[in-house]
């Protein structure tokens, strides 16, 4: 009677053991699901705007990088001494690093935001003028883009929001 009891409580214990170790070695080593939504923000020169074979906007650009303030003028002595010695700092109080022209093409999304300070609103030179943070849709940006008699906007540099792997957001960066 003794062994038919052991031949049953003997693997009832080691399952009971098995489960308090298996429980034990998995206590605060849950992972949590998250969104995987990666966003990354990038300084570039818009080189090319055109429709993809789906009809979708892909935007070719070169990434450079942007220095504002003490940074601008950090870099700029770095780079530049003698200009810095010279001049005292980085001019307009910005700086832009561009070593290299790889383009690369993103997608852009349907729904992106595009935010403007300057761009021919008229086709007069003369009607020119600073817009501070005026948002326009993605077609009037592509159309305003192809433009270059006035203005050319490809010499703006701009600041871009991708997230998984889409632009969701143009903002042009003034430069004086």
């Amino acid at each position: 009677m003794f062994t038919k009891k052991s031949m049953y409580l003997l693997p009832v214990l080691v399952l009971l053991f098995l489960s308090l170790v298996t429980t034990a070695s998995t206590a605060g080593t849950r992972a949590e699901a998250q969104g995987g939504a990666k966003t990354e923000h990038l300084t570039v020169y818009i080189n090319a705007l055109h429709p993809d074979a789906d009809g979708k906007l892909t935007l070719t650009a070169d990434p450079i990088e942007w220095y504002e303030g003490a940074d601008a003028d950090r870099v700029f002595a770095e780079r530049e001494p003698e200009a810095a010695a010279e001049i005292g700092g980085a001019l307009d109080d910005y700086y832009i690093v561009n070593d290299s022209n790889q383009l690369t093409t993103y997608q852009v999304a349907d729904n992106a935001a595009v935010t403007m300070q300057i761009y021919d609103h008229t086709g007069k030179i003369e009607d020119l003028d600073i817009s501070w943070n005026e948002s326009i849709s993605l077609q009037k940006f592509a159309a305003e883009f192809a433009k270059t008699d006035v203005f050319d906007l490809s010499q703006s540099p701009y600041h871009l929001t991708i997230e998984n792997g889409e632009i969701t957001s143009i903002v042009q960066q003034y430069t004086p």
